[in-house]
């Protein structure tokens, strides 16, 4: 079967933020900002430079905010053009290109990362696509989803993005169990979501990163709650990969975990050491340890 060209992605913000409250219970986690950009438009930047051009958010009625972001807002246009503040006004204009187009889906009630995707079914059509979580932020080179869609191109495989951890971090994460081991890109045998780890057969944990065959959908509507009394997106690939090839990606770059209080911190000392506005003073400030 032909496969068409990856063009959409599903980004699922849904989710409470826990680990983030109180500051989360107004402020979605998504829209937290690296210095001065939230993570959702880091992930939407990623998506946009790798060829999507159909932007699907699942958003919970609390998520208004996304919507407000991605929507124009022409008095502050006007204001900023006035005071000739191009470069922020074109900061302002790039995701508002007519050749990317956003999608909003509530997720009526939070039953997990599986049951948030299967919202989607309608407007994916019957076709391969993305998924990303803003909460994974990934600093490289090359867009970790581009160098996915590639490979997509190229053996038409659903693809899992994955990362070595820490043996002791494996029960945070989706593990993975390959076939062969190839270089950057395997075969999955197994993917078993949140493992104790002393039962975890591997350290490759799943990253916010997928490209999946629409069968997924099928095996969504069939797949029971998981871990949590979720619906584990993991748990419907695991069924997807007994039938079909899918492979695990080890990607380049730097993964933040924005999740975490911790990993949000990191991205955002990362972040500022090359922000072009602040990482003068702010290397001065570090060298000095003036905080």
């Amino acid at each position: 079967m032909h496969m068409k060209n990856i063009k959409k992605v599903v980004i699922p913000v849904a989710g409470f933020g826990t680990r983030f409250l109180p500051a989360s219970k107004s402020i979605p986690k998504e829209m937290f900002p690296i210095i001065d950009k939230p993570l959702i438009h880091f992930a939407v930047e990623e998506a946009i430079s790798a060829g999507i051009r159909d932007v699907i958010f699942v958003i919970s009625r609390n998520k208004n905010s996304v919507i407000d972001y991605f929507d124009r807002s022409p008095e502050l246009e006007n204001e900023l053009e006035k005071k000739g503040k191009k470069n922020l006004l074109n900061s302002l204009k790039a995701l508002q290109s007519n050749k990317i187009n956003f999608f909003f889906v509530r997720q009526k009630k939070l039953s997990g990362v599986g049951d948030a995707i299967l919202c989607t079914e309608k407007i994916i059509n019957n076709e391969p696509f993305a998924i990303m979580f803003p909460d994974d932020l990934i600093k490289s080179k090359i867009g970790c989803l581009f160098s996915m869609i590639k490979i997509f191109n190229d053996t038409t495989s659903s693809i899992v993005a994955v990362e070595r951890v820490l043996k002791k971090d494996v029960s945070k994460y989706g593990i993975v169990t390959c076939k062969s081991r190839r270089s950057k890109v395997s075969e999955i045998s197994s993917i078993v979501e949140k493992p104790k780890p002393h039962k975890a057969k591997s350290n490759l944990g799943v990253v916010g990163r997928f490209i999946l065959d629409p069968n997924i959908f099928k095996i969504l509507k069939k797949t029971k709650p998981g871990h949590g009394n979720e619906v584990q997106l993991t748990d419907a690939i695991n069924e997807l990969a007994s039938t079909k090839d899918v492979l695990a990606y080890e990607f380049d770059g730097t993964r933040y975990d924005c999740g975490s209080k911790l990993g949000f911190l990191k991205a955002t000392l990362s972040y500022a050491k090359d922000h072009p506005h602040v990482k003068k003073d702010f290397m001065k400030m570090i060298k000095k340890n003036d905080f």
